[in-house]
Protein backbone atom coordinates (compact mmCIF):
# COMPACT_ATOMS: atom_id res chain seq x y z
CA UNK A 1 0.00 0.00 0.00
CA UNK A 2 2.64 2.65 0.80
CA UNK A 3 4.54 1.66 -2.67
CA UNK A 4 1.38 2.45 -4.26
CA UNK A 5 0.88 5.64 -2.20
CA UNK A 6 4.44 7.02 -2.92
CA UNK A 7 4.28 5.79 -6.76
CA UNK A 8 0.77 8.25 -6.66
CA UNK A 9 2.77 10.97 -5.17
CA UNK A 10 5.62 10.58 -7.94
CA UNK A 11 3.23 11.09 -10.64
CA UNK A 12 0.94 13.96 -9.02
CA UNK A 13 4.97 15.77 -8.45
CA UNK A 14 5.76 14.81 -12.17
CA UNK A 15 2.71 15.67 -13.23
CA UNK A 16 2.47 19.60 -11.02
CA UNK A 17 6.01 19.94 -12.61
CA UNK A 18 4.91 19.24 -15.93
CA UNK A 19 2.18 22.10 -16.10
CA UNK A 20 3.97 24.43 -13.71
CA UNK A 21 7.39 24.88 -16.11
CA UNK A 22 4.83 25.69 -19.30
CA UNK A 23 3.69 28.75 -17.19
CA UNK A 24 7.06 30.87 -18.42
CA UNK A 25 6.01 33.74 -16.05
CA UNK A 26 6.17 31.18 -13.05
CA UNK A 27 9.49 29.60 -14.08
CA UNK A 28 10.98 33.16 -14.04
CA UNK A 29 9.33 34.25 -10.54
CA UNK A 30 10.85 30.71 -9.63
CA UNK A 31 14.73 31.66 -11.25
CA UNK A 32 14.53 34.77 -9.09
CA UNK A 33 13.10 33.45 -5.50
CA UNK A 34 16.16 30.30 -5.91
CA UNK A 35 18.85 33.07 -6.62
CA UNK A 36 17.70 35.60 -3.94
CA UNK A 37 17.43 32.52 -1.23
CA UNK A 38 20.79 31.44 -2.65
CA UNK A 39 22.39 34.76 -1.52
CA UNK A 40 20.69 34.87 1.56
CA UNK A 41 21.64 31.63 3.17
CA UNK A 42 25.55 32.30 1.62
CA UNK A 43 25.76 35.57 2.63
CA UNK A 44 27.26 34.90 5.83
CA UNK A 45 30.20 32.64 3.86
CA UNK A 46 30.69 34.86 1.52
CA UNK A 47 30.79 38.10 3.37
CA UNK A 48 32.20 39.89 6.40
CA UNK A 49 29.76 41.25 8.79
CA UNK A 50 32.05 43.37 10.35
CA UNK A 51 31.28 45.76 7.47
CA UNK A 52 28.23 46.79 8.99
CA UNK A 53 30.03 47.94 11.83
CA UNK A 54 29.84 51.94 11.22
CA UNK A 55 33.12 52.22 14.15
CA UNK A 56 34.83 49.59 10.62
CA UNK A 57 33.64 51.56 8.04
CA UNK A 58 36.58 52.41 5.12
CA UNK A 59 34.59 54.03 2.72
CA UNK A 60 33.74 57.80 2.03
CA UNK A 61 30.57 58.64 2.83
CA UNK A 62 28.00 58.76 0.35
CA UNK A 63 30.30 57.89 -2.38
CA UNK A 64 29.00 56.63 -5.92
CA UNK A 65 29.42 53.21 -6.94
CA UNK A 66 33.07 52.18 -7.48
CA UNK A 67 35.27 49.12 -8.58
CA UNK A 68 35.52 48.88 -4.34
CA UNK A 69 31.99 49.52 -3.77
CA UNK A 70 29.99 48.11 -6.80
CA UNK A 71 26.71 49.71 -4.91
CA UNK A 72 28.57 52.60 -3.43
CA UNK A 73 28.46 53.39 0.23
CA UNK A 74 25.78 55.12 2.99
CA UNK A 75 26.01 58.19 5.23
CA UNK A 76 28.63 56.13 7.73
CA UNK A 77 31.25 54.80 4.65
CA UNK A 78 29.82 51.29 4.55
CA UNK A 79 29.32 49.11 1.40
CA UNK A 80 25.68 49.24 0.34
CA UNK A 81 25.94 46.01 -1.62
CA UNK A 82 26.89 44.57 1.92
CA UNK A 83 23.91 45.85 3.64
CA UNK A 84 21.66 44.88 0.74
CA UNK A 85 22.96 40.89 1.60
CA UNK A 86 22.86 40.90 4.92
CA UNK A 87 19.41 42.80 4.54
CA UNK A 88 17.78 39.95 2.29
CA UNK A 89 18.02 37.84 5.60
CA UNK A 90 16.28 39.54 7.53
CA UNK A 91 13.37 40.96 4.92
CA UNK A 92 12.90 37.57 3.82
CA UNK A 93 13.21 35.88 7.06
CA UNK A 94 10.14 38.14 8.22
CA UNK A 95 8.46 37.18 4.70
CA UNK A 96 8.28 33.72 5.10
CA UNK A 97 7.77 33.56 8.57
CA UNK A 98 4.94 35.83 8.86
CA UNK A 99 3.16 34.48 6.07
CA UNK A 100 4.00 31.15 7.67
CA UNK A 101 2.18 32.17 10.89
CA UNK A 102 -0.57 34.28 8.90
CA UNK A 103 -1.74 30.72 6.76
CA UNK A 104 -1.58 28.90 9.74
CA UNK A 105 -3.81 31.00 12.08
CA UNK A 106 -6.09 32.03 8.78
CA UNK A 107 -6.59 27.73 7.93
CA UNK A 108 -7.29 26.73 11.02
CA UNK A 109 -9.81 29.62 11.42
CA UNK A 110 -11.39 29.39 7.81
CA UNK A 111 -11.60 25.34 8.41
CA UNK A 112 -13.25 25.58 11.78
CA UNK A 113 -15.71 28.45 10.80
CA UNK A 114 -17.00 26.35 8.10
CA UNK A 115 -17.22 23.07 9.91
CA UNK A 116 -19.17 24.31 12.80
CA UNK A 117 -22.15 25.98 11.47
CA UNK A 118 -23.47 27.26 14.86
CA UNK A 119 -22.53 29.75 17.05
CA UNK A 120 -19.01 28.50 17.29
CA UNK A 121 -18.43 29.17 13.72
CA UNK A 122 -20.33 32.75 13.98
CA UNK A 123 -18.44 33.82 16.50
CA UNK A 124 -14.97 33.05 14.40
CA UNK A 125 -16.21 34.84 11.49
CA UNK A 126 -17.30 38.25 13.56
CA UNK A 127 -13.51 37.95 15.04
CA UNK A 128 -12.79 37.36 11.47
CA UNK A 129 -14.59 40.30 9.99
CA UNK A 130 -13.15 42.90 12.69
CA UNK A 131 -9.65 41.87 11.47
CA UNK A 132 -11.02 42.36 8.18
CA UNK A 133 -12.02 45.73 8.80
CA UNK A 134 -9.12 47.41 10.53
CA UNK A 135 -6.00 48.55 8.89
CA UNK A 136 -3.78 45.81 8.75
CA UNK A 137 -0.61 48.60 9.15
CA UNK A 138 -2.21 50.49 12.00
CA UNK A 139 -2.29 47.45 14.07
CA UNK A 140 0.71 45.74 13.04
CA UNK A 141 2.48 49.40 14.26
CA UNK A 142 0.30 49.42 17.51
CA UNK A 143 1.82 45.97 18.00
CA UNK A 144 4.98 46.53 17.15
CA UNK A 145 5.14 49.40 20.00
CA UNK A 146 3.48 47.25 22.79
CA UNK A 147 5.65 44.36 22.11
CA UNK A 148 9.12 46.14 21.46
CA UNK A 149 10.83 45.86 18.89
CA UNK A 150 12.91 42.75 17.35
CA UNK A 151 12.57 40.05 14.14
CA UNK A 152 10.39 37.77 16.66
CA UNK A 153 8.01 40.74 17.17
CA UNK A 154 7.69 42.23 13.85
CA UNK A 155 6.72 38.42 12.58
CA UNK A 156 4.23 38.44 15.21
CA UNK A 157 2.96 41.85 14.49
CA UNK A 158 2.49 40.62 10.76
CA UNK A 159 1.07 37.13 11.23
CA UNK A 160 -1.58 38.00 13.51
CA UNK A 161 -3.15 41.05 11.13
CA UNK A 162 -2.87 39.78 8.05
CA UNK A 163 -5.07 36.36 8.87
CA UNK A 164 -8.52 36.98 7.98
CA UNK A 165 -8.43 37.09 4.19
CA UNK A 166 -6.59 33.57 4.38
CA UNK A 167 -9.56 32.68 6.71
CA UNK A 168 -12.35 34.23 4.88
CA UNK A 169 -11.11 31.77 1.72
CA UNK A 170 -10.52 28.87 3.61
CA UNK A 171 -14.22 28.66 4.55
CA UNK A 172 -15.39 29.10 1.48
CA UNK A 173 -13.44 26.23 0.02
CA UNK A 174 -14.27 24.60 3.25
CA UNK A 175 -18.12 24.62 2.58
CA UNK A 176 -17.80 23.63 -0.96
CA UNK A 177 -15.92 20.69 0.22
CA UNK A 178 -18.09 19.78 3.33
CA UNK A 179 -21.27 19.83 0.52
CA UNK A 180 -19.85 16.61 -1.25
CA UNK A 181 -21.64 13.48 -1.12
CA UNK A 182 -18.39 11.68 0.64
CA UNK A 183 -18.76 13.89 3.71
CA UNK A 184 -22.28 12.93 4.30
CA UNK A 185 -20.94 9.03 3.53
CA UNK A 186 -18.39 9.70 6.32
CA UNK A 187 -20.30 11.10 8.75
CA UNK A 188 -22.97 8.57 8.67
CA UNK A 189 -20.23 5.96 8.84
CA UNK A 190 -19.26 7.74 12.28
CA UNK A 191 -16.35 10.38 11.13
CA UNK A 192 -16.02 12.63 13.89
CA UNK A 193 -15.26 16.02 13.70
CA UNK A 194 -11.13 15.97 13.22
CA UNK A 195 -11.15 13.10 11.63
CA UNK A 196 -13.52 15.54 8.67
CA UNK A 197 -11.61 18.16 8.79
CA UNK A 198 -7.78 16.94 8.60
CA UNK A 199 -8.50 13.64 6.63
CA UNK A 200 -11.06 15.34 3.97
CA UNK A 201 -11.02 19.33 4.22
CA UNK A 202 -7.40 19.77 4.88
CA UNK A 203 -6.28 18.00 1.71
CA UNK A 204 -8.61 19.59 -0.43
CA UNK A 205 -7.57 22.98 0.80
CA UNK A 206 -4.04 22.51 0.62
CA UNK A 207 -3.03 23.37 -3.32
CA UNK A 208 -5.34 26.94 -2.32
CA UNK A 209 -3.54 27.49 0.77
CA UNK A 210 0.10 26.51 -0.87
CA UNK A 211 -1.04 29.22 -3.41
CA UNK A 212 -1.98 31.92 -1.08
CA UNK A 213 1.24 31.79 1.19
CA UNK A 214 3.06 32.03 -1.76
CA UNK A 215 1.35 36.01 -2.20
CA UNK A 216 1.09 36.34 1.19
CA UNK A 217 4.93 35.89 1.51
CA UNK A 218 5.20 39.09 -0.97
CA UNK A 219 2.99 41.28 1.36
CA UNK A 220 5.07 40.14 4.29
CA UNK A 221 8.03 41.71 2.87
CA UNK A 222 6.29 45.08 1.46
CA UNK A 223 4.79 45.08 5.08
CA UNK A 224 7.59 44.85 6.95
CA UNK A 225 9.62 47.34 4.91
CA UNK A 226 7.31 49.47 5.44
CA UNK A 227 7.16 49.28 9.32
CA UNK A 228 10.89 49.88 8.94
CA UNK A 229 10.66 52.59 6.84
CA UNK A 230 8.26 54.21 9.42
CA UNK A 231 10.64 53.38 12.13
CA UNK A 232 8.85 50.32 13.73
CA UNK A 233 11.38 47.75 12.34
CA UNK A 234 13.14 44.99 13.97
CA UNK A 235 16.39 47.03 14.78
CA UNK A 236 18.15 45.13 11.93
CA UNK A 237 19.84 45.95 8.62
CA UNK A 238 16.65 45.21 6.13
CA UNK A 239 16.13 46.64 3.08
CA UNK A 240 13.41 48.54 4.71
CA UNK A 241 15.67 49.61 7.14
CA UNK A 242 17.71 50.92 3.91
CA UNK A 243 15.00 53.04 2.36
CA UNK A 244 14.66 54.63 5.70
CA UNK A 245 18.42 55.61 6.42
CA UNK A 246 18.53 56.74 2.56
CA UNK A 247 15.18 59.13 3.43
CA UNK A 248 17.01 60.42 7.21
CA UNK A 249 20.14 61.42 5.16
CA UNK A 250 18.89 62.85 2.56
CA UNK A 251 19.68 60.44 -0.21
CA UNK A 252 17.03 61.76 -2.92
CA UNK A 253 18.29 65.03 -2.54
CA UNK A 254 21.55 64.76 -2.59
CA UNK A 255 21.92 62.49 -5.61
CA UNK A 256 22.87 59.18 -3.93
CA UNK A 257 20.50 57.54 -6.03
CA UNK A 258 22.60 53.96 -5.62
CA UNK A 259 21.51 54.19 -1.39
CA UNK A 260 17.70 54.26 -2.88
CA UNK A 261 17.85 52.23 -5.64
CA UNK A 262 19.35 49.12 -4.99
CA UNK A 263 17.43 47.95 -1.45
CA UNK A 264 14.10 49.28 -3.69
CA UNK A 265 15.25 47.28 -6.64
CA UNK A 266 15.30 44.13 -4.12
CA UNK A 267 12.25 44.89 -2.38
CA UNK A 268 10.38 44.88 -6.09
CA UNK A 269 11.95 42.04 -7.58
CA UNK A 270 11.48 39.87 -5.11
CA UNK A 271 7.98 40.70 -4.34
CA UNK A 272 7.30 40.43 -8.41
CA UNK A 273 8.87 36.71 -7.88
CA UNK A 274 6.46 35.60 -5.38
CA UNK A 275 3.76 37.07 -7.21
CA UNK A 276 4.54 35.15 -10.64
CA UNK A 277 5.07 32.27 -8.01
CA UNK A 278 1.92 32.77 -6.03
CA UNK A 279 -0.25 33.00 -9.64
CA UNK A 280 1.52 30.32 -11.35
CA UNK A 281 0.52 27.60 -8.52
CA UNK A 282 -2.48 28.89 -8.73
CA UNK A 283 -3.03 28.49 -12.21
CA UNK A 284 -1.50 25.10 -12.24
CA UNK A 285 -3.71 23.87 -8.75
CA UNK A 286 -7.01 25.19 -9.44
CA UNK A 287 -8.31 22.83 -12.83
CA UNK A 288 -10.83 25.82 -13.27
CA UNK A 289 -8.05 28.27 -14.58
CA UNK A 290 -5.92 25.44 -16.45
CA UNK A 291 -5.85 26.28 -20.32
CA UNK A 292 -6.35 30.16 -19.85
CA UNK A 293 -3.99 32.03 -21.45
CA UNK A 294 -0.19 32.94 -19.49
Amino acid sequence: MSATAGARRRTALARFWREYRRNRAGVTGGVILVVAVLLAVLTPLITDPAGLDVTRATGAKMAGPSLEFPLGTDESGRSVLLMVLWGSRVSLLIGFMSALLSMVIGTMTGIAAGHFRGWFGAVLMRITDWFLVLPQLVLALVLGAILGGGVSTIILAIGVTSWATTARLIRAQTLAVEARPYIERSKALGAGHWHIMTRHVLPNVAPLVLANTTLSVASAIVAESTLAFLGAGSGEVSWGGLLRGSYDWGAATSGAWWYILAPGLCIVAVVMAFTLCGRALEAVLNPRLRGVPR
